[in-house]
Formats: structure tokens, C-alpha cells, sequence
């Protein structure tokens, strides 16, 4: 058995961090005889598994959610988490092969072709994609249509990748402002869903309305999704939904 900070200490986390742990019902410790609080083996498995999908950047009501998920299987758990590890390593030294090139480059000690100089960021774009929401879009769309849109993304040559970058970050920053109007249907609504549809193009092998406002439909009911849109402001992937749904509406007629 170990108390507060005991435990603290071995973990390398503050006695804090255990009560806020505690107070949100992440991980309860036992009382023994004495009233103290204090926490044995299942425990010490829970904070475990707490801080590996703490390192994956799951936030903490995700963290509980899945851990108390009735069927949770533990040893299935960690090899997930060590499956999303081996692909983090990948795209770790992915990147480190492309920064080394570069200095090589740099030091004219090699040349580096202009599409070396995105392979890193593209692959873990896509990696990272796959990571997050691969599962759900994979079971929506289908495995060859996900895989000819990675093919797609990873054949992208400079200018496209930072044409597609650019439509992103354009994308978010009208959002932002489209916001204050509060009128998915009006004229900057649909403009940003008309931006949406062009930035599907870099990565889709071809438009389809209903796949458009399917995937609309997944940005408000995973909260993964929502929360990336969320970053122009409050209400954002909703909007961006309804946006899209009026923009597609009008597609099929």
C-alpha cells in the first residue's frame, strides 16, 4: 500500500495531481484502518494506465470514460496504446531523417528534393488522422476509400500540401468570423462550406453531397471532431454542419 505521496513520488506526479484525481473520481484511493487514504496494486494499475493516455494526449474525461466503460479489457488497452506508441515512434523518426537531410542539406553536404522536404509532415498528418479517427472513418467510408485518400494526401507535391495547409487555416479563420452572423444558409456560410468542399478535393478521389454532409454529420456527434472546429469559437462545428447540409441541399436539387 502506498499513501499520497508515496505514490506521488514513485510516479513521478504531485501529491496534487492524485487529489484532483481523487475529487473528479478518476482514481479513488482505499482507506485503510487508520482512515488514511491510500492505494494498492488495482490502484496502481489504474494510474498506470492513466498516464500512458495521459502521454497519447487523451484528456481526462475521455481517460475516465474509457476506463470505466463497462467490458474494459486491460491488456487489449495497452497494446492499443502500445500500437498508437510504435506509430508515434514512426513519426518521430520520420521527422528526425527529415531535419537530418535538411542540415546535411544545409552544410552542402547533400541536395533534398523539394517533396522530401514535406514527406515528414504529410505522413504524420495522415498517421495522426489515422490514429484519432481512423476506426469510425474507415467503418463509414470504407477501407479503399480511405486508403486512396491517404495515397492521395501523401502524393501531394509542395504547392498542393501548402495550398491544402492554407485552405485549412483560411477555412477556421472565416469560421471565426462567420460565427457573429449566425446564419449557416447566408452568403458567408456558404462560403465557407463551398471552401470545405475544395478542401476535400486536395484528399477525395471525387465529390459526392451526401458523403460531404455525412462527414458534416460526424464533426457534431464525435467530440474529437467538434473539438477542432471549436477552436474558431463556440458553436463552430455545429455551424459548420448546418453550413454544409444548406450547401449540399442545394447540390442535389
Amino acid at each position: 500500500m502506498y499513501t499520497v505521496q508515496k505514490l506521488a513520488t514513485l510516479a513521478g506526479v504531485s501529491a496534487r495531481t492524485l487529489r484532483y484525481y481523487d475529487s473528479i473520481g478518476l482514481l479513488t484511493p482505499q482507506k485503510n484502518d487508520s482512515g488514511y487514504r491510500v492505494y494498492g496494486s488495482a490502484e496502481i494499475d489504474r494510474l498506470q494506465l492513466i498516464l500512458f493516455y495521459r502521454e497519447l494526449g487523451f484528456g481526462l474525461h475521455d481517460i475516465a470514460k474509457l476506463l470505466d466503460e463497462p467490458g474494459f479489457d486491460e491488456t487489449e488497452a495497452l497494446i492499443g496504446q502500445r500500437e498508437q506508441l510504435m506509430r508515434e515512434r514512426s513519426r518521430l523518426d520520420l521527422l528526425i531523417t527529415n531535419v537530418e537531410k535538411t542540415i546535411s542539406t544545409k552544410q552542402g553536404e547533400s541536395r533534398m528534393a523539394d517533396h522530401e522536404k514535406f514527406e515528414g509532415f504529410k505522413k504524420q498528418l495522415v498517421e495522426g488522422n489515422e490514429a484519432a479517427y481512423g476506426k469510425e472513418i474507415r467503418e463509414k467510408y470504407g477501407d479503399a476509400e480511405v486508403d486512396r485518400s491517404n495515397a492521395k494526401m501523401l502524393g501531394m507535391g509542395q504547392e498542393q500540401y501548402e495550398a491544402f495547409k492554407r485552405l485549412e487555416q483560411e477555412i477556421l479563420k472565416k469560421l471565426e468570423h462567420a460565427l457573429k452572423e449566425g446564419e449557416p444558409a447566408g452568403t458567408a456560410g456558404q462560403e465557407i462550406a463551398d471552401l470545405h468542399r475544395q478542401w476535400l478535393g486536395f484528399t477525395w478521389g471525387s465529390y459526392e453531397p451526401k458523403a460531404h454532409a455525412g462527414l458534416a454529420e460526424m464533426y457534431v456527434a464525435d467530440e474529437r471532431f467538434a473539438a477542432y472546429y471549436e477552436k474558431a469559437g463556440e458553436g463552430a462545428a455545429k455551424y459548420l454542419r448546418d453550413a454544409i447540409i444548406a450547401y449540399t441541399d442545394q447540390q442535389d436539387e
